[in-house]
């Protein structure tokens, strides 16, 4: 069945009863693991956990893994064994072989069917060894994979302290972001730039980034004279960044949802509602509505967003009159349509598991105006899509790119139809001004392909193996 709801900005919302083709959400560790550095993180759950967890970290295979797997086996789960006692000695084995700053429990769609009390374990045991336990449940019954880490960052914000030290010198030693962009200048020079920042309230960013990118968005706010205070996650436990209430916070990825909602109810913060910062006019976007918020004029953004099409115009030409269409995996697609739909694609549908429609109105908003702008019509956007009745849409509408899982792409590609996974934007640097040409990059892979078979001949003896 399938419900149609006419939006009053224009688009089109239509709910369909497919299951969710996505990852597991314990994927998440792959790559959050990596970004908080002294953490450990412990996936409660069966085997079959175990071996998806083994394949997702097979990118991993040169980092050193700061993960492991309590396996449930036929005695834990008729409640035979005791619980407490294993975790314990688990995580009494990771003291002692590692000694982390933190140790996060993933719980498992086991746990959760099994309804092992995690949070009514771990403060006890937290106690007992010294070190935080954060548990977070990360498990197959949420709607797309990357949202393993929204419940991460969701249960690591109630961990953030909600005073700032009192000496200048611990302030200091709490913002690793600061010391970063300060490293190697002399403090006469870092007393200057503290005073080209305007006077506005304390600003936390939230969301999993590499550090370049991080670093890259802190700087691009600082030309703005916006500061920022802090990042959740933080590069380690101990940097969590303060959050008084008050406090501002902006997203950078619309799968945060639940984090959002944590850090407004839970940590009095406000919520600064923008599009994320995907493409150069996200990212525009993104500045102007900090600025707006904070009362600063935004200067310089017009040219910084002209220079970077500019700069991608090779990608452009490939990509203008063709057609994209979301089959919906990672809730990264409204961003991503809204760009290649700026880029001078065009969009008839984005499939996407989950809508939240409050999180995600600024984006809904720019992609209503992008369509307008650029002349196109507006994409139906399908939430919880059928796949069978997808595949259908797609044969009738024969789009030049279909934004697929991984499940999926091999046999639209055997077909006749180009595809991406969509799981690649998930691990690319993409945010920012410098990132957007690494998103084109992947879209047009495809399509450069296509054309390099042409140029070489072999575009009819693919066409004929399909039909095969």
């Amino acid at each position: 069945m399938t419900v149609a709801q006419p939006q009053p900005e224009g688009l089109t919302f239509e709910c369909e009863t497919g299951n969710y083709h996505t990852f597991c959400p314990i994927s998440c560790v792959a790559w959050l693991y990596q970004k908080i550095e002294d953490s450990f993180f412990l996936v409660i759950g069966t085997k079959t956990c175990g071996y998806f967890l083994q394949n997702a970290m097979g990118v991993m295979i040169f980092a050193e893994p700061r993960y492991a797997m309590a396996e449930l086996e036929e005695g834990d789960i008729s409640a035979k064994l005791n619980d407490y006692d294993e975790l314990k000695r688990l995580c009494l084995q990771i003291k002692r072989d590692r000694n982390p700053s933190v140790i996060i429990w993933i719980g498992t769609c086991t746990t959760e069917i099994i309804k092992t009390d995690l949070e009514g374990l771990a403060p006890k045991l937290e106690s007992e060894i010294g070190i935080p336990i954060v548990v977070a449940r990360a498990n197959g019954l949420d709607y797309a994979f990357t949202q393993g880490e929204d419940t991460v960052l969701a249960a690591m914000a109630a961990r953030c302290p909600d005073k700032a030290p009192v000496a200048e010198t611990e302030k200091n030693e709490r913002n690793a972001i600061q010391k970063l962009l300060n490293f190697g200048k002399q403090k006469e020079d870092v007393a200057q730039e503290e005073s080209e920042y305007a006077n506005h309230p304390p600003l936390v960013l939230f969301g999993s980034l590499p550090d370049p990118v991080v670093t890259n968005l802190t700087l691009e706010l600082k030309k703005q004279g916006i500061k920022v205070s802090g990042w959740l996650p933080a590069k380690r436990y101990t940097e969590l960044p303060v959050l008084e209430e008050g406090y501002y916070v902006a997203g950078v990825n619309p799968f945060l949802s639940r984090t959002a909602t944590t850090l407004m109810r839970r940590r009095k913060c406000k919520l600064i509602g923008a599009p994320f910062p995907i493409g150069p006019d996200g990212t525009r976007a993104w500045i102007e509505k900090i600025c707006s918020v904070f009362n600063i004029e935004p200067k310089g953004l017009d040219e910084r967003e002209a220079q970077i099409w500019a700069s991608m115009e090779d990608y452009l030409q490939i990509v203008r009159g063709k057609s994209v269409f979301f089959m919906g995996d990672n809730l990264l697609e409204v961003s991503l349509a809204r760009f290649l739909i700026r880029c001078g694609m065009t969009c008839p549908e984005i499939g996407i598991p989950y809508m939240d429609k409050r999180y995600q109105d600024a984006e809904l908003r720019l992609l209503e105006k992008t369509c307008h702008e650029m002349g196109v019509p507006l994409p139906t956007i399908v939430e919880k899509p059928d796949n069978y009745n997808q595949i259908q849409r797609i044969y009738q509408l024969k789009p030049d790119l279909v934004i697929t899982g991984m499940a999926h792409a091999n046999p639209l590609e055997a077909r006749g139809i180009n595809t991406k996974w969509s799981v690649e934007f998930t691990f690319a640097q993409m945010h920012g001004f410098t990132n957007a040409r690494d998103i084109l990059e992947l879209v047009t892979r495809p399509l450069r392909r296509n054309n390099s078979l042409k140029d070489l001949g072999w575009d009819k003896l693919v066409k004929e193996d399909a039909k095969v």
